[in-house]
């Protein structure tokens, strides 16, 4: 037990250890509450027209921010990143000998367990409750301006929108067009008009006449 605990405190696994402890600690945060209030805090927008607004939003897509609450997001990617690490040494001591130098096995496992986490979080955020915890009531994005961030809104497959709240906080909803024929782009701006359970129904904001909400 000893050498087990003298080999996850070397330098080269040093970064795998301290991201499954601080894993854990999240994972204690969560049980008791305290993460949802840091939930609530983080924000990471980039809601402008321009092309680095456009790339940033889809890196935070490729990772997976803003499907889940940031706290479980982070213990998912901690989770990823420590697995992925113990596996990279482990691999690289059966054919080597030895394992990687610890920053260069970091390197590695953080580069992949992003998209893997992002990955993963998508069943996720089918499941948990995510942005609509938040204190205003989620009809209160009717009538609000949104963009489509993910994919190609159209009638029957919505796509994955952003659209700020009264209070400035930042909302991802399942959108799709108003019209029976309409299809609605990432990247467009659109308008909120109404809500049938999940889903979100938006028009275009280049469209002149916009049917009232239901």
């Amino acid at each position: 037990m000893s050498e087990l605990f003298s080999t996850l405190g070397s330098s080269e696994y040093a970064p795998f250890s301290v991201a499954l402890l601080i894993m854990v600690f999240l994972a204690i945060l969560q049980i008791v509450g305290v993460s949802d209030m840091a939930d609530g805090e983080i924000d990471i927008d980039t809601d402008g027209e321009t092309e680095a607004g456009g790339l940033i939003d889809g890196m935070n897509s490729l990772i997976g921010i803003g499907r889940v609450p940031f706290t479980i997001w982070l213990a998912t990617l901690l989770f990823f990143f420590a697995g992925l690490g113990f596996g990279i040494q482990a691999l690289a001591q059966s054919i080597l000998g030895a394992p990687l130098y610890g920053w260069l096995a970091a390197l590695g496992s953080g580069v992949t367990s992003l998209p893997v986490t992002g990955g993963a979080v998508r069943p996720l955020a089918r499941i948990l409750p995510g942005d609509e915890t938040s204190a205003v009531g989620i009809d209160s994005l009717i009538g609000r301006r949104a963009r489509i961030t993910e994919g190609t809104a159209r009638r029957g497959s919505p796509a994955r929108a952003k659209v700020r709240d009264i209070h400035g906080q930042a909302h991802y909803v399942m959108a799709e067009p108003h019209g029976d024929t309409a299809s609605i782009a990432a990247g467009e701006r659109v308008l909120l008009v109404r809500r049938e359970g999940g889903t979100f129904f938006a028009a275009p904001l280049d469209e002149r006449q916009l049917a009232p909400a239901d």
